[in-house]
């Protein structure tokens, strides 16, 4: 089956087809580093490396490029309130957002480019763009005249007589309010550059521009980003490159919220739940699974009830994983080569992750059947199977990534702490049934199913697992 996806240009889904046979290249808005991501800002990163993981294993060579914006309007007035240099507090952010990729599993990208570092070849857009009428140059800044590309704003679907451009302070000089800035001038104290129009600073959309440009040429297979970033960044994006020449993105892809009380999570409405403060809470594979196993497209709306059910999900799934491995050994229990035909259907429908998922638990039901009928060749098979599906949704809870991660040997711990607990419980149940008090054997059975855990009498003794 062919791989389909969501083009919001489009807005509809359509057949994905590479501009090079068997390559793919994709843009993500990466992070502005003006503060430590929360998990929203993370969830982003996570499916696009779900899309990766599986155009990749579908066979294709991709090359992921992943920006950091290090200097826009928030970071200066970060840098003026705390009395610290703007790169410090960038610098100190970007490693932040790389903690939190690399501790929920993200690849690491092709190359991931800082928007300071290519500021001359955002002067030779701006350059290129001035030259043939498309901006112009008013008060040390530099504007983007929007009636001049007559396909501005089809990406957002909006009336242009009805645009309300953001602005920021200093913005002066321009021919039309909607036009918006490409450069910014120099003001008293913040950094800047030398440009032929005057010393300045980059404006946010210019940067994407000039890096998709620089690393994926004129045109290339996908542009991804957050929801919120169709209107006004992508949009400006757009009239920036196509004017410029560029046919740019072929495809638009781009992930909803996770949103707290219907809100968007954000910063600035100070409803965020920090990366680096999740992860001592929750085991880093499950914040993965709970983020990256609804639809990209889906809105999350964020509960510590949810990030239980997930928990427990995942532990249904973990649990078969360690059943297996304690029977075959890990190195007897290597990945499927492919995966299942309808995981795989899921998949190519644009990412239908949530679909692919109850495929992982069909089959760990399956292979937990296996194991109850000591069909030990079953089981494996259903555990390599299952491996290759968790493999595509970085989830593979045997990968090194996750076996050498401290995230995962806390959880070992407690599950080793929970196990002595229960074992305990289970003597006084197999007491009870010795001197034939089955009542009480029983009730103790139905507490700890009503704790969440499922007991099963096997000739080796009771076993217990999360339900």
């Amino acid at each position: 089956m062919t791989i389909r996806l969501y083009d919001t240009s489009a807005r509809q889904i359509r057949d994905f087809t590479p501009i090079i046979p068997g390559c793919v290249s994709i843009y993500l808005c990466g992070a502005t580093v003006q503060a430590a991501p929360h998990i929203g800002h993370i969830r982003s990163g996570l499916d696009f490396d779900i899309l990766r993981r599986w155009l990749l294993h579908r066979g294709y060579e991709v090359t992921f490029i992943r920006n950091v914006t290090d200097i826009d309007d928030k970071i200066i007035s970060k840098s003026a309130d705390q009395g610290r240099p703007w790169w410090a507090i960038g610098y100190e952010n970007e490693r932040a957002f790389n903690a939190g990729y690399e501790a929920l599993g993200c690849l690491p990208p092709t190359y991931e480019p800082r928007a300071t570092g290519h500021v001359p070849e955002m002067i030779e857009m701006m350059r290129a763009l001035i030259d043939s009428g498309h901006a112009y140059a008013a008060d040390g800044n530099v504007y983007f005249d929007v009636r001049s590309y007559p396909g501005y704003l089809a990406l957002s679907n909006q009336e242009l007589d009805n645009l309300r451009q953001p602005e920021g302070e200093g913005e002066t000089g321009k021919r039309d309010p909607r036009d918006f800035a490409m450069w910014k001038a120099a003001k008293p104290g913040e950094p800047s550059w030398e440009t032929p129009w005057g010393r300045g600073r980059p404006g946010w959309h210019l940067e994407c521009s000039a890096m998709a440009h620089k690393y994926l040429g004129s045109r290339f297979d996908i542009h991804g980003g957050g929801i919120d970033l169709v209107f006004p960044h992508h949009e400006n994006e757009i009239a920036q490159s196509k004017t410029f020449g560029d046919e740019f993105a072929d495809y638009w892809m781009h992930n909803a919220w996770v949103t707290m009380s219907g809100e968007k999570m954000s910063k600035s409405l100070g409803n965020s739940v920090l990366v680096s403060e999740m992860v001592k809470r929750w085991r880093p594979i499950v914040l993965r699974y709970y983020l990256g196993t609804p639809h990209y497209r889906s809105t999350i709306e964020y509960s510590e009830e949810a990030l239980r059910e997930a928990e427990s999900a995942f532990a249904r799934i973990e649990g078969f994983v360690q059943r297996v491995v304690e029977k075959a050994g890990k190195a007897g229990v290597a990945p499927a080569a492919d995966v299942p035909p309808a995981f795989a259907e899921a998949m190519d429908d644009d990412l239908g992750v949530p679909q692919a998922l109850a495929i992982v638990h069909t089959t760990v039901r399956q292979g937990n059947a296996a194991l109850s009928a000591d069909d030990k060749e079953a089981a494996v098979a259903r555990l390599a199977e299952v491996r290759a599906m968790l493999g595509v949704l970085g989830l593979d809870p045997l990968d090194d990534h996750w076996a050498g991660a401290e995230g995962a040997e806390r959880g070992a711990d407690l599950h080793g702490a929970v196990d002595t607990l229960v074992r305990l419980v289970l003597e006084q149940r197999e007491a009870a049934r010795a001197r034939k008090d089955y009542a009480a054997a029983d009730a103790i059975r139905d507490q700890l199913q009503q704790s969440g855990l499922a007991i099963e009498d096997t000739p080796d003794g009771p076993r217990w697992t999360l339900c």
